[in-house]
């Protein structure tokens, strides 16, 4: 089935590394891709050397030189290609993220959907990289502002969105003018491969050089490569907040850019005013959605004392109809983990809820049998406990519910959704609109999205998406989260003879 999906976007699995569209063949350390769905080995991949790395960026340097002179509407068409070959495999590359990332049919599908929207989103904006125009203080003399590219991008991706982070990424960085250097998840190496040739098919089509998209892959090790290197101009890392915290110091000390987009602590609050309908689909996504491996999934729930054991029978019934299974099969709710390593992480956030005194309303537990034979499908759980609790307070990636009770106001809760490290997504469920108003305003979120009346996770392309905090403080997507991948230059223009100086200033010779 899944050699069916590789065979269509031209994937080898016997030698995937020869599919990437790049001129160049590595001789790196070789790894696995297994599937989380049944535990099959995919495909082995071999990871990029030091000096394939120096090819791809001595590539990308050379390319940016002739890539950020091409008007930016010209840059933009080219994206909009890859927008429609995405549209045109959109349910072969949905079912390979599906098949080598664990998540289910429709979010595959759902993820390369993202993808083409982002690349809509940057062919209107390659012909709206705007500046400003600045009113001058000494006469004859016009202002403005504007902005030119990077250089070379840098890209770090996580396992959970194996495709639509990067093209979040490359469609701005590219219409910017930027080449880029992309490293993604080793336990996704195989949709990595997939859109660098959809990619590169493109460049190669429009007689453009392959250096201005290229894929590294392997471990740690490629992306501190990238962190390190002065000739990357920006580097966008996602992934956990261990992760982002060592590229930011590596990238500070040579005063490069970083844009991070890091860990969530993702907190719904329920008010006495809730659609306990709403409420209920949209806690329950946020949390089982991609088996509660989403930065935006719903992890606490906040609410108020005198709708709390409503809230929390509706959430336990609602728990009770999940399917967890196979997540090709669309009738399943909820599909693996991403591998072995994951489940450790859950099983041990199981034992710290009920040493630090959580009480667990559905327990939790590895599934076995027929159709779970990876080891990597888990329970979703939900438990009661309190904020201050140390595994409440950090991120576990898994199917974990945490309920919290708040008595007093919704000033209370906001504080208590607040009083973690992380600042990712938010949301209240509320029909009182003083309520909703008070969660929006700076006396509120302190999150970079805060919703009201839809769940912490998924974001619509037209919004900046990122967070505050520990979650790095990093801006993707839309809104003017292009100007991340552009430097930006003040100009002044004097088109009279004589030469005065700002401020009033007389220098007479």
């Amino acid at each position: 089935m899944i050699n069916e999906a590789l065979k269509t976007l031209g994937i080898s699995p016997q030698n995937p590394g020869s599919s990437t569209g790049q001129q160049w063949f590595s001789e790196g350390k070789e790894f696995e891709s297994f599937s989380p769905v049944d535990g099959k080995l995919i495909a082995k991949i071999k990871g990029s050397t030091s000096k394939d790395y120096e090819t791809v960026v001595r590539q990308a340097e050379d390319t940016f030189l002739q890539w950020r002179l091409m008007p930016a509407p010209k840059r933009g068409d080219i994206i909009r290609q890859l927008g429609d070959k995405l549209r045109e495999l959109k349910p072969v590359l949905g079912k390979l993220v599906s098949y080598e990332m664990g998540k289910s049919y429709q979010e595959g599908m759902g993820e390369v959907q993202e993808m083409i929207d982002i690349c809509d989103f940057a062919v209107g904006l390659s012909r709206q990289l705007y500046g400003n125009t600045i009113h001058s203080e000494r006469p004859g003399h016009r202002m403005y502002d504007q902005y030119h590219p990077l250089g070379v991008v840098g890209i770090i991706t996580a396992f959970n969105f194996p495709v639509a982070v990067w093209a979040w990424n490359i469609a701005l960085a590219l219409v910017c003018g930027n080449t880029v250097v992309w490293k993604p998840s080793e336990k996704t190496p195989l949709c990595a491969i997939a859109c660098q040739k959809l990619l590169a098919e493109i460049l190669q089509s429009n007689g453009l050089p392959e250096g201005i998209s290229s894929l590294i892959m392997g471990n740690k090790e490629v992306g501190e490569w990238l962190a390190a290197d002065n000739r990357i101009a920006l580097i966008s890392a996602t992934g956990s907040t261990r992760m982002g915290k060592e590229v930011a110091v590596t990238v500070a000390q040579r005063l490069g850019r970083t844009l991070l987009e890091l860990g969530g602590n993702n907190a719904i609050i329920v008010t006495p005013d809730a659609d306990l309908k709403m409420t209920i689909i949209g806690a329950v996504f946020g949390a089982v959605g991609t088996a509660g491996q989403r930065c935006t999934s719903t992890r606490r729930l906040i609410i108020h004392e005198s709708i709390y054991d409503k809230v929390k029978e509706q959430l336990i019934q609602a728990y009770g109809q999940l399917k967890i299974g196979d997540p090709l099969d669309t009738k399943n709710h909820v599909g693996p983990l991403i591998d072995k390593a994951a489940v450790k992480s859950y099983l041990n956030a199981l034992d710290k809820i009920k040493t630090q005194g959580g009480k667990m309303l559905i327990q939790g537990k590895v599934l076995e049998g027929k159709g779970y034979e990876s080891g990597c499908y888990v329970q979703p759980v939900i438990a009661e406990v309190e904020n201050h609790y140390e595994i409440v307070q950090r991120e576990t990636f898994a199917p974990i519910l945490y309920l919290i009770k708040y008595k007093g106001a919704i000033g209370e809760a906001i504080t208590l959704q607040n009083s973690v490290s992380q600042g990712l997504s938010s949301a209240v469920m509320t029909n009182n609109i003083r309520e909703a108003e008070l969660f929006l305003s700076a006396a509120g979120s302190d999150c970079g999205i805060a919703n009201v009346n839809i769940g912490t996770s998924g974001a619509e392309i037209g919004g900046a998406f990122g967070g505050e905090k520990e979650t790095g403080g990093g801006r993707e997507s839309g809104s003017d989260a292009w100007k991340a991948y552009m430097r930006r230059q003040t100009n002044t223009i004097n088109y009279t003879t004589d030469l005065p100086l700002a401020q009033g200033i007389k220098f007479d010779l």
